[in-house]
């Protein structure tokens, strides 16, 4: 029996990389599309080593069609797991039509060349970032959407709605939206992880490149939140675990247990952290001290969000399982590799 074959887009990004590791450990055959936009070959390699298996890449921006239709001509999928996206909220605020843009016309291209080509499963790649400043907190997947506070949030609220309307009049197609928080960590083994390019816009490789005296100083955007200590509180949920609920995602879809052809599932550990409390928490799994300070608050952020995992607990039978210790004590261990890596 031939092994299932996955097109994963975006597959050598932060979370594309993690999850193709686990989707060959978990016996699929694995097609890599990406550009390197926000990306490094060096996490290719990296799959490699952890696997022992190198997937198959083809460099290619998934905004050019026919560059992406030749690799739907050369390949037969059972799945496609759609990442490839701009994803830096401040950027997005400054930058939206280059948000808009990317991130719309990827997906419609991948979607449309799905169809044609006759692939029925695709796991799309969201965000929290779809629920706004929600009312009630935890998030579940009823909670309705709330205006999304950067452009980066209105693109995957409006993939989803692209998702949801074109799987609603194509019988044969069946889509998963998997709505995840914050990723943070690195693979165990340290040989992939969070690599951004520049200046980072996330908040755990800022973290990691200040204590390793890269970043002179971690700036906390805001102290005056209505939250415990004023900082804003987030889920912060480790990548092998999001990886993992990919999986188990293309797992449903293969076997043909879908409810409904288009389903939605919050990934995340339910329970909320402070920034001040990550950034202590840092500190003591690592045994260090940061140099930080609070500046005044970042555009497009919201106060809090977390969310009820209970549909994706019990529907998919998934859940998060590794400690927030070891999640960053596994990041610090990426950042020295990666420095070691370059001397």
């Amino acid at each position: 029996m031939s092994k299932k074959r996955v097109l994963v887009t975006g597959g050598a990004g932060y979370i594309g990389s993690h999850t193709t590791v686990e989707l060959i450990n978990a016996g699929y055959e694995v097609i890599v599309v990406d550009n390197f936009s926000n990306s490094d070959a060096s996490s290719l390699e990296g799959v490699k080593k952890i696997t022992g298996v190198a997937p198959t890449f083809v460099e290619v921006d998934c905004c050019d069609k026919e560059a992406m239709r030749r690799v739907f001509e050369d390949n037969s999928f059972d799945a496609v797991i759609h990442f490839a996206a701009y994803k830096a909220v401040g950027e997005s605020v400054a930058q939206p039509a280059k948000y808009y843009r990317n991130n719309l016309l990827s997906f419609i291209n991948v979607v449309e060349l799905m169809k044609e080509y006759h692939c029925k499963n695709i796991v799309f790649s969201s965000s929290a970032t779809v629920y706004g400043d929600a009312e009630e907190l935890p998030v579940t997947e009823r909670t309705p959407r709330k205006p999304a506070t950067s452009p980066y949030g209105n693109t995957k609220q409006m993939s989803e709605d692209m998702l949801r309307d074109i799987v609603t009049v194509d019988d044969e197609l069946r889509g998963i939206a998997l709505r995840y928080f914050n990723p943070i960590g690195a693979h165990p083994s340290a040989l992939i992880g969070e690599l951004p390019r520049g200046v980072p816009n996330n908040l755990v490789p800022y973290i990691t490149q200040t204590a390793a005296g890269i970043r002179e100083c971690l700036s906390i955007f805001g102290d005056d939140y209505p939250t415990p200590d004023g900082s804003c509180l987030r889920d912060y949920i480790d990548i092998v675990d999001l990886a993992r609920a990919h999986v188990v995602a293309i797992n449903r879809m293969v076997e043909g247990r879908c409810e409904e052809r288009y389903e939605i599932f919050n990934v995340g550990t339910g329970t909320p952290v402070s920034v001040f409390e990550l950034v202590k928490g840092f500190e003591k799994a690592n045994n260090l001290k940061l140099n930080y300070k609070v500046a005044a608050r970042r555009p497009g952020d919201v106060t809090a969000v977390w969310a009820d995992t209970t549909r994706a607990n019990e529907v998919l039978g998934w859940r998060a399982e590794r400690k927030l210790e070891d999640t960053l004590r596994a990041a610090w261990q990426w950042e020295c590799y990666v420095r070691n890596r370059e001397k």
